[in-house]
């Protein structure tokens, strides 16, 4: 694991920690060989290519996604105006299984 990635996530605000240690966790889950890097001032995730990136602000966790039009599951909760980047907000842990935030990343690693 990326210490710059770890740091990010301990100072992240407590509120926000969890759901960050748990996106962290489920990614690297589904793509173990995936790395783990600190661009742009976030964790970013990627294979041959980046594939999502976390991000918090003062509201929410943001799950950024590169090439988001690979997602079918809950397409209605991405947000954004990118070409190629968009993102979905999440809260709390529970919004993770809730949104099926699993399948998605799945979807966008096809």
């Amino acid at each position: 694991m990326n210490q710059e990635v770890t740091t990010y996530l301990e100072t992240a605000s407590e509120s926000h920690q969890p759901v960050l240690s748990e996106l962290r966790r489920l990614i690297l889950s589904i793509a173990p060989n995936a790395k783990e890097q600190f661009k742009w001032s976030r964790p970013v995730y990627g294979l041959e290519k980046d594939f999502c990136y976390l991000k918090t602000t003062k509201k929410h966790v943001t799950l950024g996604f590169f090439e988001f039009d690979k997602i079918k599951t809950n397409k209605n909760l991405i947000e954004g105006t990118g070409k190629s980047m968009r993102h979905i907000k999440l809260n709390k842990i529970a919004e993770i299984k809730d949104f099926r935030v699993k399948e998605m990343i799945k979807e966008v690693l096809e």
